[in-house]
């Protein structure tokens, strides 16, 4: 077996004793996925800090619910990552929120050529587009803001998700499209 490889079985018992709470097997467990994790992580965030907390919360989260992976629904690794990602991704959207919902910025912006209706119009239209991205399926919604909030391209999306080119391609381009269907009048 390769460095890179990881044995698929392995993880799955000591998946079973983190379920039953054997630290041991947590730290083994952390020693073999850790790496993986990580660059996923990063690889999505963009930003090591945020990457490290992601992957933090991550093996929380692993610790918690180790009981709840089931090898039918996916091989252990997989399960992992996904845990990891979905972490990365709230922890991007929830450090947006605080940023756009931060006093300070707010009060640095100027824009003197709107009046209250154009500041209303905008308004109205970004609640909308928030409504209308919340209809979407997760990772229809995960793959166009990755793709256009975060720059990463079809490539790119498809090495973070793991999952092949034309898969992450199509859900953009579906995503896409129901969201015109969702904004247009």
């Amino acid at each position: 077996m390769s460095a890179g490889s990881v044995n698929q079985d392995e993880l799955m018992r000591l998946l079973r004793r983190v379920a039953a709470r054997d630290r041991k097997a947590f730290e083994a467990l952390y020693g073999q996925v850790a790496a993986r994790m990580f660059g996923l992580c990063l690889k999505l965030a963009n930003q090591r800090e945020l990457a490290e907390e992601a992957l933090q919360e991550s093996f929380i989260q692993i610790w918690h619910h180790a009981g709840e992976y089931h090898s039918d629904r996916g091989a252990p690794l997989a399960w992992m990552m996904t845990i990891a990602r979905y972490r990365t991704l709230d922890l991007i959207r929830a450090r947006r929120a605080r940023l756009s919902d931060s006093d300070d910025q707010l009060s640095q912006l100027e824009d003197a050529g709107h009046g209250p209706l154009d500041e209303s119009l905008r308004r109205d239209g970004a609640n909308q587009l928030t409504g209308c991205l919340e209809q979407l399926s997760d990772v229809q919604r995960d793959s166009i803001l990755l793709v256009y909030y975060r720059g990463l391209t079809h490539d790119e999306l498809s090495a973070a998700l793991s999952k092949p080119i034309g898969t992450v391609k199509s859900w953009v381009r579906r995503g896409l499209a129901a969201l015109k269907r969702c904004l247009e009048p």
